[in-house]
């Protein structure tokens, strides 16, 4: 069994990641950082610290109707992508620890179609 890092838990929810096959399993937000547990396999787990967050990225849907997913970007590590049961009181828990303006949305299929024919300078 794998050790939490968090001393106090302020919110369990389902939750899906999204590194390679989807994961099923619980998101933990707690007072020392963000955790995902796998409900089949113990081993599998992904525990991030406050302090190695960089930016949270939602991506939202119908003005903030829908949050189908977010992602976590780390200092070192890369970007981890979860979807959660309930993602608007995950994002509002994440922003109880971490700065609202580093919480950030993503972009639009149209601006990625944008950017991409935006010439380079």
């Amino acid at each position: 069994m794998v050790q939490s890092i968090n001393t106090k838990s302020e919110l369990v929810v389902e939750g899906t990641a999204f590194m390679g096959m989807p994961t099923y399993g619980k998101i933990m937000i707690g007072d020392k950082g963000f955790e995902f547990f796998n409900e089949k396999n113990v081993r599998d787990f992904y525990q991030i610290p406050w302090n190695e967050i960089d930016l949270v990225i939602a991506s939202v849907i119908f003005k903030g109707k829908w949050i189908p997913r977010f992602a976590i970007k780390t200092k070192k590590n890369g970007t981890y992508t979860f979807a959660a049961r309930d993602p608007k009181r995950v994002l509002r828990a994440i922003r109880n620890h971490f700065p609202a303006d580093k919480i950030v949305q993503s972009l639009t299929f149209w601006q990625v179609i944008k950017r991409a024919f935006r010439r380079k300078k």
